[in-house]
């Protein structure tokens, strides 16, 4: 690790500014610092942004569950108005990391976690010395992952590029409950739909192809993970709050419950008249660079009994536009059980 500069913003204008001039955001600390070690990020500032009053607080105002960005996973967790209010948002962040860890990590910094791929996660001092090709880290090198059988990769939108996922619990049930992303940045506040504010590298590619007259697939696009802009940074987050996101379950599906990342994570939340379900939401985690909302799957939900049998007929039909890699091709199969499991989880059905 080199020397950096360090500064301590006082409030949001001073942190939007050093950050619009080439500083990167410190809040928790429990990624950044990886980041650092490993060679990911190597910047020439830090602004501590862990004292502005302005990121924190969780408080209800109507009809609206606001989550300050500096708000810790235990926090959120342990709140009795969300898990009044949103239940799955609650035990998304109790279900996240250690406790030890998420007593530090705050809900802004961990929507924005890189993901784990060991191939990304490799220690290299710059790019150029990593031991293998990985477009995100040294675009235009390849992806060694890609073809390695390695279970956690992406179900949907990965490309030749990249197959990586995103591996935040909270993020998947805000996308579940159709959260909004307030941001601040250089030319003033705006907001954002949790379920657009990641991409996936189908999406990244889209939106920034490579330079015309030049090779099909750089690999740059493989580095832009979500629309945060430069100077940007999250404020928090406003959920509505209702019938679905009062009825909602989280279910994380791992190799060890102690402390460890999600094979396949599900977010559930549905809202029924008597044993009929009015409104479903269903979003995966760690099967794509995003939280994946299964939008067909929820139309297709409406009006039918909330029961095994139609929900998996459901789960079944949108889950078949899944683009499983030799060595992963079981995370379908889990994906749809835990769909199924935390979708009656919500609705209260054994």
């Amino acid at each position: 690790m080199r020397d950096f500069a360090y500064a301590r913003a006082t409030d949001l204008t001073q942190a939007v500014a050093a950050l619009a001039d080439g500083a990167v955001a410190l809040a928790g600390g429990t990624e950044l610092l990886n980041w650092m070690r490993l060679g990911i990020a190597d910047p020439d500032a830090v602004v501590d942004i862990g004292r502005l009053a302005e990121l924190r607080g969780i408080a209800v105002h109507g009809d609206v569950l606001r989550i300050g960005a500096l708000a810790t996973l235990n926090e959120i967790g342990e709140s009795a108005l969300v898990r009044t209010a949103a239940p799955v948002l609650a035990e998304a962040c109790l279900e996240a990391a250690s406790a030890q860890l998420r007593n530090l990590a705050t809900i802004g910094g961990n929507v924005l976690q890189k993901t784990r791929c060991p191939y990304f996660r490799a220690e290299a001092a710059a790019p150029g010395a990593m031991p293998w090709p990985c477009n995100k880290r040294a675009p235009g090198t390849g992806c060694a992952a890609r073809d390695s059988g390695y279970a956690r990769l992406a179900l949907f939108g990965g490309t030749g590029e990249c197959v990586a996922t995103q591996p935040s619990d909270p993020a998947v049930a805000l996308a579940a409950l159709d959260a909004t992303v307030h941001v601040a940045g250089p030319t003033g506040t705006r907001e954002i739909l949790m379920t657009d504010f990641h991409l996936t590298q189908e999406e990244a590619a889209r939106a920034h192809p490579p330079p015309a007259g030049g090779p099909g697939g750089d690999g740059a696009s493989a580095t832009i993970e979500n629309r945060l802009q430069r100077g940007e940074l999250i404020v928090g987050y406003s959920v509505a709050v209702g019938d679905v996101s009062r009825h909602s379950a989280y279910l994380k599906v791992r190799e060890r419950e102690s402390y460890e990342y999600a094979l396949v994570a599900v977010a559930a939340a549905v809202a029924c008249d008597g044993a009929r379900i009015r409104s479903a939401r269903i979003a995966l985690g760690s099967v794509a660079q995003k939280p994946w909302r299964l939008t067909s799957a929820e139309t297709a939900l409406a009006g039918q009994t909330l029961d095994a049998p139609s929900v998996d007929r459901a789960l079944g039909a949108a889950l078949a536009a899944a683009r499983p890699l030799a060595g992963n091709e079981f995370k379908v199969v889990l994906a749809r059980h835990a769909a199924r499991r935390a979708l009656l989880a919500a609705g209260g059905v054994a």
